[in-house]
């Protein structure tokens, strides 16, 4: 290491007194950056089809480079191409003039629709550009955009980079750019004007001729011709004519009886204004020649109606007010996550009522409350129609599914959305209370009907009447909480109801379970299956179910003077013999084929009690509880007890029907996988069948033989409930009274979304918009996701409540459109199908061609829309100007009866637009003649002119 060491000592230290500057450093970065993007040398591409700009792909690629402290953003704009095949080239590329220089003279792409402002300008197809980094910075000195534009000129100099290189000076609100593009002895300046104030001399074609040709200062004569494309944009903002025919939802009217209740369940929609603001008509004479037409400041040619091409674009109202979802969505959705509750008080009937009253009779008058008698009474016949009927109130639990079928795709987005059916209870209240909080009382009309909703709940529950609305059965896990409560405390009702309806028959027909009559199946309804080979003691059941609390229990005798009844002192020996004179209680049916094994008896299924339902957040505690207990002997055993109530219920049952049988018999009707039977020959030699219970049946302390030997022959009826309604609806009602606002609306989000997507499509339908047909499949699916996660992001339901929004704002400008152009009134189907081409086009594209400019069926209808807005502008007889005489418009190919027209057809150009093209040798007669361009654009408070001008650096 030492001898390396030693030749590196005597190195002296070089001093390079030739450092580079900041400035050629720049050069270098900016060199460095044209190198690494290969934009090196001529790359000649196809040639430009028409439309490319509009219809082609755009691509950038971005870098950062400083001078000094400074930081410019580099950027890289093309048109993605494919490129010419290379066979052949090589002699034409010596000679040939840059891509760019080339593009400046193309006619197929002028006013493009929508591209970047230089590819308007200039007609480019690839350039890069330099521009501060930062957005507030701005190149304003003089000195330094000259600095900056001669290392533009060395870079590509030095590179032999041909495409431009654009630098941005001035603020960036004003799109100031100069630049340069080079070729083989030849080289392009890029320049530019742009003033507020118009000078007069430039404002029509013959003053911008002659800048033009000032500019170029071409030595010959005469001057090879101009050739000229210039597009004038005509603004339409008044529809006057046509008046916006959405009026907001008259709720009065509703409530009041003229269209009945029904509606308070659909969603308003629409826009409250016009969503088209203004029609934007652009005339463009693509190819015109210097000398054919005249334009100055005392006569002009160009008359729109006269205009070979038209075009069309419609310019949106910028966030029309809709009245499905609410503008400002961000503030509505922070709401919610206020803690402030709207008190409601504790649920106790006489308490409620008693506070209630006291309050009316001491704040306020009975008519100022948040809701009036007729709104809620309104509300409520649509929420629970079942009160209207003459009929003791039997609630039903079947919901009607006349409007849509259950099977169709949108009935069951619910599913998907984790919402609720689309004609349940759930799905109305929340509608309801949408149009509440817009319309009628906002947060405290929603507390007035909640509270009177929850009031509704406890009288149903006190006087066992059903909701309806509400499938039967248990709580559907694919609806969203709420849902599942309410189908929990039907669940409550129907065990009531039918506990309470048993107390009143005969002992014959006893209590809630039936035993030997055969209605018994009828109430433990299509769940009830028992003959199956599903296991169903392992199966977790509900832990809430296991208790030793008094409460649970049925109301009978006990335990030993029920079996004394029998004759029968104790049930816990359980055995055969002393079984055997039992009897039988609760038994359902025969099993058919089945006898039992010791004495040959037919064996009955029994009357069992039904598991407990549950909804998801009971499931969850449960599993937390479960979970807790952990995995030491004690705990498995206390988990193996709390999730064998319902096996244990099943063989008190099963022994109650079949005194004598052992406990392979109840294996063999419960879980008959686990009785395993096989044929074996016996001592006389016949084949007979031989079972016995599974191997993990045998296992010592097995849970299913501890259950059995403590299990006593008690039948369903008079067992402990597995499922206590009264304590489970209490928790239900609990849980509904203390509902904050804030969780209400998260609650019944899902079906407010639910709601506005089968609005939106069933508005969609009537206007068949394919786009919109591929958004709202967005919507569905991002919702779908979403909506499924506990609590939702507020950003992530922002954006689906802003998609549908768009949606409905899409539609309206349908709508819209179609009154304008009168769609409906064309008495010939081809100019109908016409028309609604180019209405759909308006929606979905920038700009739309006018098929016959201003002598086809749209030109002539949007002629008369201009002619209808000029009569209103300047003729102060508004009346006689709605209806303009049909001769005027008949005068519409007739420019010299126009011109001395008193009242225009059109206004004044909005926007003046003129390209300017030539080939001209510059700067010396015997230079190369090369492509020369000036772009000009004039509207209200805006003058730019954008110049390209050629010149020869080899023949000057």
């Amino acid at each position: 290491m030492a001898a390396d060491s030693e030749p590196e000592s005597e190195v002296f230290e070089i001093t390079d007194f030739t450092t580079a500057s900041e400035w050629e450093r720049f050069i270098s970065k900016v060199e460095e950056v044209l190198n690494d993007w290969k934009l090196i040398g001529n790359s000649l591409g196809r040639p430009l089809e028409k439309g490319i700009f509009t219809s082609g792909t755009w691509e950038e690629k971005s870098d950062e480079i400083s001078f000094a402290d400074f930081k410019f953003s580099v950027t890289h704009h093309y048109l993605v191409q494919e490129s010419v095949d290379k066979e052949g080239r090589d002699e034409i590329l010596e000679d040939a003039i840059p891509q760019s220089m080339q593009d400046l003279l193309c006619m197929n792409n002028d006013f493009p629709p929508r591209a970047h402002c230089l590819v308007r300008w200039y007609g480019l197809r690839e350039f890069v550009v330099i521009a501060p980094a930062a957005h507030s910075d701005a190149v304003l000195s003089e000195s330094k955009c000259n600095l900056l534009l001669s290392s533009v000129s060395i870079a590509l100099g030095n590179t032999g980079c041909q495409v431009p290189l654009f630098v941005q000076i001035h603020h960036k609100w004003r799109r100031m750019y100069v630049g340069e593009c080079q070729g083989p002895g030849i080289r392009t300046d890029f320049e530019m004007v742009h003033l507020r104030k118009v000078p007069n001399q430039y404002t029509h074609l013959s003053g911008l001729l002659d800048i033009f040709k000032s500019k170029i200062g071409c030595p010959l004569t005469p001057l090879p011709p101009v050739s000229i494309a210039i597009r004038f944009t005509y603004v339409l903002q008044d529809w006057q004519q046509y008046f916006w025919p959405q009026q907001p939802p008259d709720i009065d009217a509703l409530v009041g009886g003229e269209v009945g209740g029904l509606e308070f369940g659909k969603l308003p929609f629409g826009a409250c204004e016009d969503p088209i603001s203004e029609l934007h008509l652009a005339t463009t004479w693509p190819h015109l020649t210097e000398g054919i037409i005249v334009d100055n400041d005392v006569y002009s040619d160009l008359d729109p109606i006269q205009a070979p091409h038209w075009s069309v674009r419609v310019r949106k109202a910028d966030n029309p007010q809709c009245l499905l979802e609410i503008a400002d969505i961000t503030h509505a959705l922070s709401k919610l996550t206020e803690p402030t509750p709207v008190p409601i008080h504790k649920l106790s009937v006489s308490n409620m009522v008693h506070t209630a009253k006291k309050k009316i009779r001491k704040h306020r008058g009975l008519e100022e409350s948040p809701l009036n008698n007729d709104v809620l009474n309104t509300i409520l016949l649509f929420l629970f129609p079942d009160a209207a009927s003459e009929k003791t109130l039997d609630g039903t639990t079947s919901i009607d599914n006349s409007n849509l079928p259950s099977e169709s795709e949108d009935y069951n987005l619910y599913n998907q959305f984790k919402s609720a059916p689309s004609d349940s209870l759930t799905y109305k209240l929340a509608l309801c209370l949408c149009m509440i909080n817009f319309y009628h009382g906002g947060l405290k009309g929603v507390a007035h009907l909640w509270q009177e909703f929850v009031l509704e709940m406890r009288f149903r529950w006190e006087n066992n009447f059903l909701i309806p609305g509400l499938t039967g059965g248990p709580p559907d896990l694919r609806c969203c909480l709420l849902h599942q409560k309410l189908q929990m405390l039907n669940c409550c009702i129907e065990r009531k109801k039918a506990r309470d309806e048993g107390k009143k028959t005969s002992d014959n027909i006893t209590n809630t379970y039936p035993g030997d009559v055969g209605k018994a199946a009828d109430l433990l309804g299509p769940d009830h299956r028992k003959d199956t080979d599903k296991e169903k003691g392992e199966v977790g059941k509900s832990w809430d179910s296991w208790s030793d609390s008094d409460e649970e229990f049925f109301e009978c005798l006990s335990d030993t003077e029920e079996l004394k009844g029998n004759g029968q002192e104790s049930g816990k020996k359980g055995g055969p013999k002393e079984m055997v004179n039992l009897k039988p209680e609760g038994r359902l049916h025969q099993h058919g084929r089945l006898t039992l094994l010791h004495n040959g008896e037919p064996l009955y299924i029994p009357v069992t009690q039904e598991p407990a339902p549950m909804t998801e957040d009971l499931l969850e505690e449960q599993s937390e509880v479960l979970a807790k207990l952990g995995t030491s002997a004690e705990g498995a055993h206390l988990r193996a007890r709390m999730q064998s109530a319902c096996l244990l219920s099943d063989m008190e049952s099963f022994k109650a029907a079949n005194p004598g049988c052992i406990l392979e018999d109840f294996v063999r009707w419960y879980s008959p996988r686990d009785y395993i039977e096989e044929e074996v020959i016996d001592e006389k030699g016949d084949v007979i069948l031989k079972g016995e219970l599974s191997a993990r049946m045998k296992i010592p302390s097995n849970m299913w033989v501890e259950a059995w030997e403590t299990a006593k022959p008690i039948p369903a009826r008079r067992q402990r409930r597995l499922f206590d309604d009264t304590r489970e609806a209490e928790k239900v009602l609990h849980y509904l009274a203390f509902q904050k606002p804030a969780d209400l609306a998260r609650h019944l989000l899902p079906c407010v979304i639910h709601a506005a997507v089968l609005k939106v499509k069933e508005e969609e339908s009537l206007e068949n918009i394919s786009s919109v047909k591929k958004i709202i499949k967005q919507i569905i699916s991002h919702s779908s996701k979403v909506l499924h996660f506990p609590n939702p992001e507020d950003k992530k339901l922002e954006e689906i409540i802003h998609q549908i929004t768009n949606v409905e704002a899409i539609i309206a400008r349908a709508r819209s459109l179609k009154a304008k152009f009168g769609t409906e009134k064309c008495e010939q189907e081809e100019e109908k199908e016409d028309l609604e081409r180019f209405v759909s086009c308006l929606l979905e594209q920038p700009e739309v061609l006018v098929t016959g400019a201003g002598r086809g069926h749209a030109g002539r209808i949007i002629h008369k829309l201009f002619v209808n807005a000029q009569r209103l502008t300047e003729s102060s007889d508004e009346a006689a100007a709605m209806a303009p005489p049909e001769e005027e418009l008949k005068r519409v190919g007739c420019p010299e009866e126009r011109r001395h027209n008193p009242v225009s057809d059109f206004p004044a150009p909005a926007g003046r637009e003129l390209i300017l093209r030539t080939t001209v040798p510059r700067p010396a007669p015997y230079s190369k003649a090369l492509p020369q361009r000036m772009y000009s654009v004039l509207t209200k408070e805006d003058f730019r002119l954008a110049g390209a001008f050629s010149s020869d650096t080899s023949f000057f």
